[in-house]
């Protein structure tokens, strides 16, 4: 009884404030809708021992009784995750553990692998399910806005292609080569010869599968390696969805890293995700510590600010910043859809736990990026201390096709 009195209380302070397609069902039979519009997310509570991960209905204390469990929850992904929010917002103050905090992981070798493989090597055919046909595991590029998945990505490649102004009979490295999509649309279109690195086994696998299915064993290596480990010069130089596991601390370093790599001539393009908070901090209402303890173990996100000052203590000037955040909201909102309209195949490949796991993950991260709580930047850049005259007057040239 004790529990049901609390349980009134707090629907009685939360209902007011929201209108929610929501309806909250208990284990004692008694249902609760918060609206007069139809539910579009049921919340089932089973025992009244789960009942405290309502009363605090953070992302973390949510996401975590949904994967584990411990309540049920049915309805499409965009609605449950506008409707925790909602609940979030309305009952929990934005300060504290839940405010957007910063934490910083330690990072070697051996855990960045570790945590690398956790994410990505669930298996190839998982990623096919939600991914457009050439697998890229990024940030879409929609230039005109009505494109689908597949050509969205390929623009994407083709946009980083025309920003580092590659140039047949260069090199290029490409850090975090997933599938190998980049490396091979480079091959293909402009002849150069590319290295693809990652550390993640079954994407070494099938990149190296595809290559040869291209026929471009002789100009495309695909290689299970560390950055840390690639020795050589290059031309260009592309990380796509890779320094966000790097680490905060760890940005000057591997922009060092990439100076050294790169030919003095040479260009750089980073893509990857950051924080909109200016202190580093994670996405509001313990959605960092969710995605932290089930998806991205280590993963850490910078503000741009600090991104382009680490690529100046690492002695690489920044040429072009561009945000594509819209871009990504629209990606992972598509991304969504693929999932769910696969999930029994989904389901079958990876279980009931990872698919309740990636279901309110990739809903969560286009609702993140829809809200300015997390961006994505591109930013190309090259050695320090170059000739301006070496450099184009004008972007025209990324769209000259």
């Amino acid at each position: 009884m004790f529990v049901q009195n609390r349980i009134n209380s707090w629907i009685s302070s939360i209902a007011p404030q929201v209108a929610l397609p929501l309806r909250i069902e208990l284990w004692n039979g008694r249902s609760f809708d918060f609206s007069q519009e139809a539910p579009r997310v049921t919340i089932r509570v089973p025992s009244p021992s789960a009942a405290r991960y309502l009363l605090k209905p953070s992302l973390s204390s949510l996401g975590t009784a949904y994967v584990e469990g411990a309540i049920e929850v049915t309805g499409r992904a965009v609605d449950m995750i506008k409707v925790v929010n909602a609940l979030a917002r309305s009952s929990l103050k934005d300060t504290g553990s839940l405010a957007r905090i910063a934490r910083t992981f330690h990072h070697n070798r051996k855990e960045d692998a570790e945590a690398i493989r956790y994410h990505y090597d669930v298996s190839n055919e998982f990623y096919q399910q939600f991914l457009d046909p050439n697998m890229v595991y990024s940030c879409a590029y929609f230039e005109n806005g009505d494109e689908d998945l597949a050509t969205a990505q390929i623009k994407k490649i083709d946009h980083i292609l025309a920003k580092i102004q590659l140039k047949p009979g260069q090199t290029l490295l490409d850090i975090g080569c997933g599938w190998g999509a980049l490396v091979i649309r480079a091959a293909q279109k402009y002849g150069v010869r590319c290295v693809g690195i990652t550390l993640s086994e079954n994407q070494h696998a099938l990149a190296q599968e595809r290559v040869r299915a291209a026929g471009l064993d002789h100009l495309v290596e695909i290689r299970l390696q560390d950055y840390r480990d690639v020795k050589g010069s290059f031309d260009r130089i592309t990380s796509v969805g890779m320094f966000e596991h790097v680490g905060v601390k760890h940005l000057v370093e591997y922009f060092g890293i990439i100076n050294k790599l790169l030919a003095d001539d040479g260009l750089v393009m980073n893509h990857g995700i950051t924080s909109t908070d200016p202190d580093n901090g994670e996405t509001p209402y313990g959605g960092g510590e969710f995605i932290e303890k089930y998806v991205f173990p280590h993963g850490e996100l910078a503000h741009v600010g600090q991104v382009l000052r680490a690529m100046q203590e690492g002695q690489l000037e920044a040429y072009d910043v561009e945000n594509l955040r819209r871009h990504y909201a629209r990606t992972c909102a598509i991304w969504t859809e693929n999932f769910e309209e696969h999930e029994e195949k989904v389901r079958e490949l990876a279980g009931d736990k990872r698919f309740r796991i990636w279901h309110v993950y990739l809903a969560g991260c286009a609702y993140a990026f829809d809200q300015d709580w997390i961006s994505l930047y591109q930013i190309v850049c090259g050695k320090s201390g170059r000739h301006p005259s070496s450099l184009p007057w004008s972007r025209q040239y990324m769209y000259n096709k």
